[in-house]
């Protein structure tokens, strides 16, 4: 309470001080016109005039803001508002002069002009009625204009609020396509695993079945520790690599061969979670899996000038001896909308026949170690309202 009085004391003190300004503005011109026409009138009958002449509107002012207030202009009521208020100013100019007329007197300035109240009154009026008119409607004018401004700032801080929910919301719905675009590539290798799992049963083969279930059972609990991640260090993503791959090679035995190669200076770049595992399955599937004899998969990974980009290559048929048609799978389609997602036009996904045959699958990300991750929120929403997922 005593912080609210003492901004209501310097809030006032500020107004006397702007009137006081005002005052001995209009002041300095009185004492101008003085010495120029040799007026033997004492110069602080002038500082008195202009003082009482401008505190007495000081007093009125808290009226003429109420007036401005309670009667505001509106569109649809402009001319009747224009014509009250013009009625409020000359009730205003009426009671200053009367006001002033009436101190100026009792402080006996002036005194061969102001002999009586009435010549005072009649004197203030010709010389002061219309500028108080004129001043009425600058103090109106200058309350619409910071009514004005402060609508306007409110309006900004409200759009500013606005985008900056809109923004959260975009992250957000991000973030949630993301989520379901990796929630669905999951149970996709899952139900692939266990359609193999099945088929190995079937053949009864249960050693094969067990082991391969359990190494199922690991990768599962690796995976779901970093569920909520869209992004891990490569070397994480080599580990849950090889954990896939060690289900595979207890379908495929001795047929699959697998490389895998990285520079250690890429090891700590940030890649997708669970990128590459639809790469790998997809080149078993159309390399290995279409062949009765061994093949190999090669992985390498390095980085060039600014961006990280890994290879899948196998040595199967290639893409002319894979696809009927040109609609890709559901683990190449949601990779590409994944990276759309994180990298906007800056991640890639292609995919190419081999020099010496098979098919060789490209993926181009931003290059960002692992330890950066001011940026990574921003990545996630990038190009969001370009993606075509």
């Amino acid at each position: 309470m005593r912080t609210a009085l003492k901004r209501r004391l310097r809030n006032y003190s500020l107004y006397l001080l702007a009137w006081t300004v005002f005052g001995l503005f209009f002041f300095s011109q009185g004492l101008a016109q003085k010495y120029l026409s040799a007026d033997p009138t004492p110069w602080w009958h002038y500082l008195v005039s202009w003082l009482t002449g401008v505190y007495i509107m000081a007093a009125l002012t808290p009226g003429v803001l109420w007036l401005g207030r309670r009667f505001p202009f509106e569109r649809r009521n402009w001319a009747r508002r224009t014509a009250l208020h013009l009625l409020f100013s000359l009730l205003f100019s009426v009671i200053q002069v009367i006001s002033e007329s009436a101190l100026l007197f009792h402080f006996g300035v002036f005194p061969s002009v102001m002999k009586t109240f009435v010549v005072t009154v009649f004197f203030l009026g010709m010389i002061g009625f219309h500028q108080n008119i004129t001043t009425y409607w600058l103090i109106l004018g200058i309350q619409y204009a910071l009514r004005y401004y402060r609508g306007y700032r409110e309006r900004e801080r409200e759009a500013l609020r606005l985008e900056l929910h809109t923004s959260e919301l975009k992250t957000q719905l991000a973030r949630a396509h993301l989520s379901a675009l990796k929630m669905q590539l999951q149970p996709h290798f899952l139900f692939n695993t266990l359609n193999a799992i099945m088929v190995l049963v079937r053949q009864q083969s249960a050693h094969e079945a067990e082991e391969m279930l359990a190494r199922l059972g690991d990768l599962l609990r690796c995976v779901l520790d970093d569920g909520a991640e869209q992004e891990v260090p490569l070397r994480l993503e080599l580990d849950y690599l090889r954990l896939y791959l060690s289900i595979e090679e207890v379908r495929f035995r001795d047929r699959l061969r697998v490389d895998i190669s990285a520079d250690a200076a890429v090891l700590d770049a940030f890649f997708p979670h669970m990128g590459l595992q639809p790469l790998v399955e997809n080149a078993i599937r159309h390399g290995i899996g279409r062949s009765a004899a061994a093949g190999k998969i090669r992985i390498a990974a390095a980085r060039v000038n600014d961006t990280l980009e890994v290879t899948v290559e196998d040595d199967g048929p290639g893409l002319s001896g894979v696809h009927s048609s040109p609609t890709p799978g559901i683990g190449l389609a949601n990779t590409r909308a994944r990276l759309k997602q994180l990298y906007g036009d800056a991640g890639r996904l292609t995919l190419e026949d081999g020099a010496q045959g098979g098919a060789i699958a490209t993926l181009t990300l931003p290059f960002r170690l692992a330890q950066d991750t001011s940026e990574m929120d921003m990545m996630e929403v990038h190009a969001f309202e370009d993606a075509d997922c």
